[in-house]
């Protein structure tokens, strides 16, 4: 893989979480965000925790740096409900975790499960038990101490405290969806941000947790006439009145608030003519966008589909400019996949800090970074690297690349498509904004990888 100003080799850092294998279902990690300067890492689960790393300081400092994280805070973000309304049980798992700028010395960070968003602000504080030492009116045993004996006074000390993480929620954005949430992002001006469900979108300010204004409404009057349905949902980094969001039907419409206050009507779609001649019973299943992102410049936007990525310039409408493929040798699968269930899982993808690279998870422990401009590792300089146990055992040590073999015959390290693990899913991934270091969320553990150089 070509990286920044030269080859990049990735090796395993560390592995956070247990590596038993009778690991609960509350234990599996559904988030994964670094912030914006790379310090912090934060994962959130299926039990309603959010999990914070910190970069060690110390790790920083050595030659080649390290990529070191060590647990900072972690707290009960959610709790299980019911809505007896609806008579509909409410999971506590984490969907999303959005972090905001820093302003201070406190951390923000915004979390949400099907139903509601917090507003977290995570902080050193001190113990709330600290003591004053040094009274002149008692002796060191604790025994009151007699006036005529006194010939000095004594300034009273206070025994330095020992800081902690706090986490405390500052605001509750409830009661606004009636459908799950499935993203929510800020906006550039840190002061907005939007939440999204499969029929609406909402726009809330920071400060006002009872109000918010509905800016996208797909819902049809009568719901028989249901034809898709929004997947993600993301503003733009730069510009604070435009956003996207994608659908089921493998579309992606870009709106602009200044035009209307309810963007029914978008400012430009994107999407991909289909080929008739390759339409199957699979072909709209295949074609939903399970995640959108815009590129940290603002000028490109990345689509991730079951089968591949797409890369779109938000000044060409009409087709992807870049496209790779990801699930390509599983097009002969589907029909199993569809059975299994596979077939509707929701992969996420990032973006490098530089907009040069790319990376989305597989199966089998498998994850996929593509170069955009070309370089050496392969086809298009595309990669596929494992996290597991192995890369684990063999610290500092560069990753082997692998690959899948569609045919009966394969060459040495390749595994056959009929051998791959279908339980072992890297759906979430995340990239530092500025450095080369990946964290990669495996069933309830968390891999990180970094550059060896």
């Amino acid at each position: 893989m070509a990286g920044n100003g030269g080859e990049t080799t990735w090796c395993f850092s560390q592995v956070k979480g247990t590596l038993e294998d009778d690991v609960t279902e509350a234990d599996l990690i559904s988030c994964v965000e670094f912030n914006h300067d790379g310090e912090l890492l934060a994962t959130g689960d299926k039990g309603g925790r959010v999990v914070i790393f910190q970069r060690d300081p110390a790790s920083k400092q050595c030659v080649p740096k390290k990529g070191e994280y060590n647990v900072y805070s972690t707290f009960q973000s959610h709790e299980p409900e019911f809505d007896y309304l609806k008579s509909l049980e409410i999971e506590e798992k984490i969907n999303k975790i959005r972090w905001l700028k820093r302003k201070n010395q406190a951390h923000f960070l915004l979390s949400t499960n099907d139903k509601t968003i917090k507003l977290w602000k995570v902080s050193l504080v001190s113990e709330r038990d600290k003591r004053v030492t040094g009274y002149n009116t008692r002796e060191e045993g604790g025994r009151p101490r007699d006036p005529a004996r006194v010939t000095q006074l004594r300034v009273p000390t206070v025994r330095p405290a020992d800081l902690m993480v706090e986490a405390s929620p500052r605001r509750i954005f409830a009661n606004a969806h009636t459908y799950h949430i499935n993203s929510i992002s800020l906006n550039s001006d840190q002061e907005t941000y939007l939440s999204a469900d499969d029929l609406r979108i909402n726009l809330w300010h920071l400060e006002i947790t009872d109000q918010s204004f509905n800016i996208v409404d797909i819902k049809p009057a009568n719901m028989e006439e249901l034809t898709e349905v929004i997947t993600a949902a993301e503003f733009h980094p730069t510009e604070c009145n435009l956003f996207v969001y994608s659908s089921s039907k493998g579309t992606i419409r870009l709106c602009d608030m200044r035009a209307a206050a309810l963007c029914d009507r978008h400012a430009k779609l994107f999407e991909e003519p289909e080929d008739p001649h390759a339409r199957s019973f699979f072909s709209e299943i295949i074609s939903s966008i399970s995640d959108v992102k815009l590129s940290n410049s603002g000028r490109y936007m990345m689509s991730r589909d079951y089968l591949g990525l797409k890369v779109w310039d938000l000044r060409m409408e009409t087709k992807p400019v870049e496209t790779y493929p990801v699930h390509e040798y599983l097009r002969s699968k589907l029909c199993s996949l569809y059975e299994n269930d596979c077939i509707f899982d929701k992969f996420e993808c990032c973006w490098s800090g530089d907009d040069q690279r790319l990376m989305t998870g597989s199966y089998n422990g498998f994850f996929r970074i593509f170069e955009r401009s070309g370089g050496g590792g392969g086809r298009r300089g595309e990669l596929t690297l494992e996290a597991s146990r192995e890369a684990a055992a063999r610290p500092r040590q560069p990753l082997r690349a692998r690959r899948v073999a569609t045919t009966a015959k394969r060459k040495k390290d390749e595994i056959s498509v009929d051998c791959l693990d279908f339980n072992k899913k890297i759906l979430h991934t995340a990239w530092h904004p500025h450095e080369s270091v990946i964290a990669v969320a495996a069933t309830n553990n968390l891999f990180l990888f970094q550059d060896k150089f």
